[in-house]
């Protein structure tokens, strides 16, 4: 019988959900040094919105983190959430943990009552969750592009006509 469980992650979890990250991002093109790093530089900065781990019979298995965003959106300043990174250990990645906290995730993120999220990811596995490029389009950003996309969080609000998406400083501060 297996025990699955996703919980905030608290301030003595750090070790392990760098852990977390640097196996997930082992062996790809992004590399995990800089997920990690910027996962502890949001933290340092306070610019955590959501940090959850997925947990099977007690083993860590995955990690999400969404941080705050600067945006204005038509004139004004909204509420708004940057995904990432999302982690899973390698062996259990394509089972539907990944979608499982980003669907998680998203949903706490109406609970805070956050306006928009942005993801700059694979455009052909984030529109799953709602994320559009072509929302993200109406946005000024240094990501701009076609892995730059974004979802209302309120599926009756109106897309913005346009404005500014900038994430928290520490993006910034990366190499």
């Amino acid at each position: 019988m297996r025990d699955d469980v996703v919980t905030p992650a608290l301030a003595t979890n750090a070790g392990l959900i760098h852990t977390i990250i640097r196996e997930a991002f082992s062996g790809t093109d992004f590399g995990y040094q800089g997920e990690a790093e910027l996962v502890r530089e949001l933290v340092a900065d306070g610019d955590e919105l959501v940090s959850i781990i997925y947990w099977r019979n007690h083993q860590a298995l995955g990690h999400l983190f969404f941080s705050r965003m600067n945006v204005e959106a038509d004139g004004k300043l909204i509420s708004a959430a940057g995904l990432g990174p999302v982690s899973v250990l390698p062996e259990y990645q394509g089972q539907g943990i990944g979608s499982g906290l980003i669907r998680m995730g998203i949903m706490i993120l109406e609970e805070k009552g956050v306006d928009i999220s942005f993801v700059l990811g694979h455009e052909s596995y984030y529109p799953r969750f709602g994320y559009s490029p072509d929302l993200a389009a109406r946005f000024a950003s240094p990501f701009a592009g076609p892995h730059f996309m974004a979802m209302m969080l309120d599926s009756d609000a109106a897309w913005p006509l346009g404005g500014r998406a900038d994430y928290a400083p520490a993006f910034g501060r990366m190499g």
